[in-house]
């Protein structure tokens, strides 16, 4: 099982400005979205995690420094106006060969989604968590990655793929191959990396239709986040 967690925060997050200035630190249920994500990591049994840092860094940071976590956390810096695969490679000489769970600091999720990928781990290449439930009302289909499969594994990815099966949750099991990938790449995005190891049959999924998770990408998807999570903590 992974015991290391990669948490990408390096995005300007503009389609929720009018939140929060910094996309991390925007509250969902009088907690900011990278507390979910840390405090959800290290329920599901991980122990340490890398925080990739960009836009609003040093407001992010100073949020990490200021209070204590339950699980070790560690920052890298990266280039914020660069595609998301480069926010990963940030983190490379931090993650050993057993790879990491990697996740993208604004989609929450229940610990159970951290600990699956953590269970399934990379395999050869990735492993990703995906959801079968097309036409979610908290998913917006003009955003999400899509993604078609055949058996457990990826076959194409991509936003506004045609036909596709299910979608990318945002929540990765991810090796030194995938990380390689990325880094023989110019200016990877994360799904330029996940197209070149489905193409050598190494980009597999895991099924995670039963949990509940959302994107929090803007006012709307911020809305169902509140809700969601209010109607938990009743």
């Amino acid at each position: 099982m992974l015991t290391t967690g990669l948490l990408l925060a390096a995005g300007a997050g503009s389609r929720l400005r009018g939140v929060a200035p910094y996309k991390p630190l925007c509250p969902v249920a009088g907690r900011p979205l990278i507390d979910h994500a840390l405090e959800g990591m290290a329920a599901a049994g991980l122990t340490r995690a890398i925080v990739s840092l960009g836009y609003g860094a040093d407001a992010i940071a100073a949020h990490l420094v200021a209070r204590s976590w339950p699980l070790a956390v560690a920052v890298v810096m990266t280039d914020w106006h660069q595609p998301n695969g480069v926010s990963a490679l940030a983190a490379r000489d931090w993650i050993g060969p057993d790879g990491a769970v990697m996740a993208m600091c604004d989609h929450l999720v229940q610990p159970r989604h951290y600990r699956r990928l953590a269970k399934a781990g990379p395999g050869k290449g990735l492993t990703l968590g995906i959801d079968r439930r097309l036409g979610h009302p908290w998913v917006d289909p003009l955003d999400v990655t899509c993604v078609a499969t055949k058996d457990d594994r990826i076959v194409a990815i991509g936003k506004g793929l045609a036909p596709h099966d299910c979608y990318d949750t945002g929540v990765f099991a991810i090796g030194p191959r995938f990380l390689d990938v990325l880094a023989g790449l110019d200016s990877p995005s994360l799904t330029d990396g996940v197209r070149a190891l489905a193409g050598k049959g190494r980009a597999r999924v895991v099924d995670c239709s039963d949990l509940a998770w959302i994107d929090v990408d803007d006012a709307p998807a911020f809305a169902h986040a509140e809700d969601w999570q209010g109607k938990l903590a009743a």
